[in-house]
């Protein structure tokens, strides 16, 4: 584990936090020190919900340490008493698991019940969240499913949604309104919004559909196995991804129907699919092919994420908007593999694998793509770059956590990509128009003494802000006189930090030691532009 500002990743009692979270009648205890809690505060400002976490902190001290006295089965107590839950989870947080304390047997102290009592006790310096999330979904599982006579209709669950997932309930929502329209009923949705008494249900469905590679699998693999119940997996993003998840689903539908001697599931006409009823299911097959999105065509593209957003998206940009993708990446070294065979020909490099921001901002400033498709972290890089950046993948921060209904699965859900890849690309003329026709007589009353000799009027905006030579602004490269740097001013932004880099470096090979009006148009014409 390493200590950092920014992590892809959360700790591992993140990840329980988010199962247990998601679900009804489940609290969680921690057994740490006091501030071990942040989890409450990161919950309830991005998850739009109205409930509060069901967390309480068995509170380690250094003096109960010293008199050899756990606050747990108290703890443990309080909980039964005030929430009456179905299932309590008791995990470590990094601090205390080095105390290698018995956390089942200090529980059985408690005089709680063992059988509502599940401890997982996972090595917080090893496991971290999407780990940590999927062993604790998958044991719960495991533990609590039972057998079950088949709903009398087709139906399914929808395994490995989440909270804090990355557009959670539109998602749910998009998947929903498909499985409605093909007629199919969905049996439970776990471990979001599920109980315990949904946990027991799920062997009644005829199938277990998981979108995301991270999350659900585990749950999926324990049902099939313990319960024969076939599987769908994947995450339909994009058109004709939407099209083959739907056609799996009705084929294996189909198979368990024809068993039962039950009527079979048809593929219904595409416009029902849509929200009027009347038209195309997603509008992305016409707008890809409109002059607006053909400019498109060959543009370069980066994504970096999580496993299941990387591979939709990359083949989303490819397949579906024509995009070039120059590279991608992932911080779950763990998915790695399966990455990497999804996108067998996709990429014309080697996967980038790491969990350290830096390096994923070095690579797209050398690239400087004209898209980048990441996290928040990425978000943040590419702002510092003027390189246009759309958030796909967790982590994520607020803006990405809406109320309103934004998808990212489904037919619904391409739509809504591809006009995120459109204004993310876009938006940046206006910038690129005010930084070329200047101010266009928009000023502001400046009040105070920087007013003062100046009228009390100022430009109100202006085409950059006066950045000294260097590729970033810090002095470091060649000297600029001003008319060059006038020139550079009217490149468009999102490609000037990469026009002075390059220009740097052709002055160099030959042999300037200024950037000049003279130099910068030599350059431009060698270079092509």
């Amino acid at each position: 584990m390493r200590l950092a500002f920014w992590l892809y990743e959360g700790t591992a009692l993140y990840g329980i936090s988010r199962v247990t979270n998601s679900m009804k009648n489940v609290h969680t205890v921690y057994h740490a020190p006091l501030g071990d809690d942040y989890i409450t505060a990161t919950y309830t400002m991005l998850e739009r919900t109205p409930e509060f976490p069901a967390l309480s902190i068995s509170v380690v001290r250094g003096q109960d340490l010293a008199s050899g006295v756990s606050r747990l089965p108290n703890t443990l107590e309080q909980v039964e008493e005030h929430y009456h839950p179905e299932i309590i989870v008791v995990a470590p947080s990094c601090s205390t698991a080095l105390l290698q304390e018995d956390l089942a047997q200090l529980s059985r102290h408690s005089g709680v019940d063992p059988e509502k009592i599940i401890v997982h006790d996972v090595n917080p310096f090893r496991v971290q969240e999407h780990e940590s999330a999927e062993g604790l979904f998958t044991k719960l599982v495991e533990q609590y499913a039972l057998e079950q006579r088949r709903t009398e209709n087709p139906s399914v669950n929808l395994l490995g949604f989440t909270s804090l997932g990355f557009h959670l309930r539109s998602d749910l929502t998009s998947l929903r309104r498909i499985l409605k329209t093909l007629g199919v009923d969905v049996n439970i949705v776990a471990p979001w919004g599920a109980g315990l008494e949904d946990l027991r249900n799920l062997p009644a469905a005829w199938l277990n559909v998981v979108p995301y590679h991270e999350m659900g699998r585990g749950a999926s693999d324990v049902l099939g196995d313990k319960f024969d119940m076939p599987s769908v997996e994947g995450a339909p993003i994009g058109v004709q991804p939407t099209l083959a998840w739907i056609r799996e689903i009705i084929g294996k539908l189909n198979a368990i129907a024809q068993e039962m001697g039950k009527q079979a599931i048809e593929m219904p006409p595409l416009t029902e699919f849509s929200l009027d009823g009347l038209s195309a299911p997603s509008g992305v097959p016409w707008f890809a092919r409109t002059a607006d999105m053909e400019s498109f065509s060959g543009k370069r593209a980066f994504v970096f994420g999580d496993a299941t957003h990387t591979v939709g998206m990359v083949r989303f940009l490819k397949d579906e908007l024509g995009m070039q993708i120059i590279g991608a990446g992932t911080y779950l070294e763990q998915h790695a593999d399966w990455i990497r065979r999804e996108l067998e020909g996709y990429l014309p490099e080697p996967l980038m694998v790491t969990d350290k921001f830096q390096e994923v901002s070095k690579k797209i400033e050398d690239e400087m793509p004209e898209l980048v498709c990441g996290t928040q972290m990425e978000r943040h890089s590419c702002r510092k770059l003027d390189v246009p950046c759309m958030v796909i993948s967790t982590p994520t921060h607020i803006e990405n956590h809406l109320i309103g209904y934004y998808p990212v699965l489904g037919f619904e859900g391409a739509d809504v990509l591809a006009d995120r890849v459109y204004t993310s690309c876009k938006l940046g003329l206006e910038k690129h128009l005010i930084d070329f026709f200047g101010d266009a007589g928009l000023e502001y009353e400046e009040k105070g003494p920087a007013a003062e000799g100046s009228n009390g009027r100022e430009t109100a905006i202006k085409g950059e802000e006066d950045i000294p030579s260097g590729i970033d602004g810090s002095g470091e490269g060649m000297p600029w006189t001003d008319d060059a740097e006038t020139m550079l001013r009217k490149v468009p932004f999102f490609v000037r930090k990469k026009v002075r880099k390059n220009t740097e470096n052709f002055a160099r090979e030959n042999g300037e030691t200024t950037i000049s009006a003279e130099v910068f148009k030599k350059a431009k014409e060698a270079l092509g532009g």
